[in-house]
């Protein structure tokens, strides 16, 4: 069942995106590759969120099913990551990437990827498609 609209993903997204960015001061991670890696996914979260075709996007230029197929690898690696970095050992930093992992992945199972219109693009996306 998938209900989250785009609209409403958008607004997670940034949320998400604020939250990795925050996370190692409000949560005061000790290891360093906790904390690189939360700025790291935070940025990149931030980025594709501002390139994404879907209502919240200000280039829109990445397809929105292609952002949820990015969403799903990068859950899975949140997931697994504090044991390929070697910061499981750090409680808050492993419990967060764990827990964000299992957040994100519910949300890519339960948004709808395909409402938002086809050939629908922003208009700068449109521009720079144009030449304008």
């Amino acid at each position: 069942m998938r209900f989250v609209s785009p609209r409403v993903h958008g607004v997670l997204d940034y949320l998400f995106a604020a939250l990795f960015l925050l996370a190692p001061f409000l949560l005061d991670f000790r290891s360093d590759a906790a904390r690189l890696a939360a700025f790291v996914f935070g940025c990149t979260l931030l980025l594709m969120s501002l390139l994404t075709r879907y209502p919240l996007g200000v280039l829109r230029l990445i397809p929105f099913p292609v952002h949820g197929g990015a969403e799903l690898v990068g859950a899975l690696v949140l997931m697994t990551l504090p044991w390929a970095a070697g910061f499981q050992g750090f409680g808050a930093a492993r419990n967060f990437f764990v827990g964000t992992g299992i957040v994100l992945f519910g949300l890519w199972a339960v948004t709808d990827y395909k409402a938002v219109e086809a050939g629908k693009r922003g208009v700068i996306g449109s521009q720079l498609r144009s030449g304008a």
